[in-house]
């Protein structure tokens, strides 16, 4: 039963139907619109992830072709990948760390200040996973883990929406919205590098066009050309017979590349459906819970929420975000530390918000150079975490958003003064 009800919960679909649903009885909304606002919420998230998928698809070729075109070799830091290899020791006091932290995130949102539901049910469960495998080491066992872990897990979930609430609300036209993304240090610092040198520069969404080029103002037409041009740019220098061999199953690389980037921006456009979609529902429902549950409750979603707010910082946040996690790659090698190698799906995501972030304080200036520093900081900060999980023989991957580095560091940092 445990086992099935961390499987529901962990997928954002039926975790945010299941807030909708209760949401709506709290409100004691007719059994019809309870019906038709539930499906429509869960309609929402599954047409964001099917976007993200195709997204991702579309993604994993690229990094590919970039790895063969400069021939590096290192650590990718990814989520899934760490997340797996900890089940197989840790799985059952992950599930009880991620059902009890998502009790202790309401307690601590119905008791306190900080009113967010954490709703990105997948995030909620990798960081139960990271922080299981770090107390188990600490020493902690039984009822004692359990506690610790749920505690962790529960301010993790208010605290980082919390300290990127006054930016959301910004980015959302004061929608109440928080960020449920643990990758929010970085989306903080990006928005404060905007508010710090991007004062006087102009939104990314405001593009003075000629008439002859209007076409680049729908955002997907430029997302599929700026992606093509970047895709046929790494194609070619990993070469036709590699990309032919390995990835188009013989289709003519160029060819190749250009429906890639066209996927890329197909893979956006389902996500930006599916958002609005999502926040037509969600929002109305949360006030049922705010007002019997938890007072002032606010939902916090999923990273791809903001995507549709400045569609172009998406963009940019991602490019300028990737160049940071390059430039990090070569001043690691230059200091002769692990190798974090730059995941083209986190620095998408991570980037991308982060653009929209810096945007939201500093226009184009905040969105590149802030997004700059993410890709930065998501380089360096798991450098730092690797030695808290490399006794468990994770060394060769990690987690590779901020917020696990950062609590991952936290908590190593407290087992060294244990021990």
């Amino acid at each position: 039963m445990l086992s099935l009800l961390v499987d529901i919960l962990s997928i954002p679909a039926l975790l945010v139907g299941l807030i909708v649903f209760l949401g709506l009885i709290l409100q004691k909304k007719p059994s019809q619109d309870i019906i038709l606002g539930t499906f429509k919420s869960i309609l929402g998230f599954v047409v964001l992830g099917g976007g993200a998928t195709i997204l991702v698809a579309s993604l994993n070729p690229f990094g590919v072709m970039f790895q063969e075109a400069f021939n590096l070799q290192g650590i990718v830091p990814n989520n899934e990948a760490i997340v797996a290899l900890s089940l197989k020791e840790y799985g059952s006091s992950t599930a009880l760390i991620m059902f009890f932290g998502m009790i202790a995130n309401i307690l601590i949102a119905r008791f306190t200040p900080f009113k967010f539901i954490f709703l990105t049910g997948h995030h909620t469960f990798y960081m139960a996973a990271m922080i299981s495998v770090i107390l188990i080491s600490m020493g902690l066992s039984g009822i004692i883990l359990i506690i610790a872990g749920s505690l962790t897990l529960g301010i993790a979930m208010v605290f980082f929406p919390a300290i990127s609430y006054t930016t959301m609300q910004k980015i959302t036209n004061n929608q109440n919205i928080g960020m449920a993304h643990f990758g929010t240090l970085g989306y903080v610092l990006s928005a404060f590098i905007g508010k710090i040198f991007g004062k006087s520069s102009p939104s990314t969404e405001s593009l003075n066009l000629p008439k002859n080029l209007g076409f680049l103002r729908d955002s997907s037409v430029m997302i599929a050309l700026t992606m093509g041009v970047l895709y046929i740019v790494v194609a070619i220098s990993a070469g036709q017979t590699f990309v032919e061999t390995n990835l188009s199953g013989g289709q003519n690389y160029i060819v190749f590349a250009i429906m890639q980037g066209i996927t890329f921006s197909a893979g956006i456009y389902i996500i930006l459906a599916g958002v609005r979609l999502l926040l037509g529902e969600i929002v109305p429902a949360f006030k049922g819970i705010s007002e019997k549950v938890v007072k002032d409750a606010k939902p916090a979603l999923d990273c791809p929420v903001i995507f549709t707010y400045s569609p172009n910082a998406v963009i940019i946040g991602f490019l300028c975000g990737f160049i940071g996690g390059v430039v990090g790659l070569f001043v690691l090698g230059y200091l002769s530390w692990a190798l974090i190698l730059p995941g083209v799906v986190p620095h998408f995501f991570t980037g991308a918000t982060a653009g929209v972030f810096g945007n939201a304080t500093g226009g184009r200036r905040g969105a590149m150079l802030g997004s700059f520093a993410n890709g930065i900081l998501i380089t360096f900060l798991p450098v730092a975490l690797l030695p808290v999980l490399g006794d468990f023989g994770f060394a060769n991957t990690t987690f590779s958003d901020s917020d696990f580095a950062l609590v991952g560091i936290i908590l190593g940092a407290i087992n060294s003064i244990i021990n």
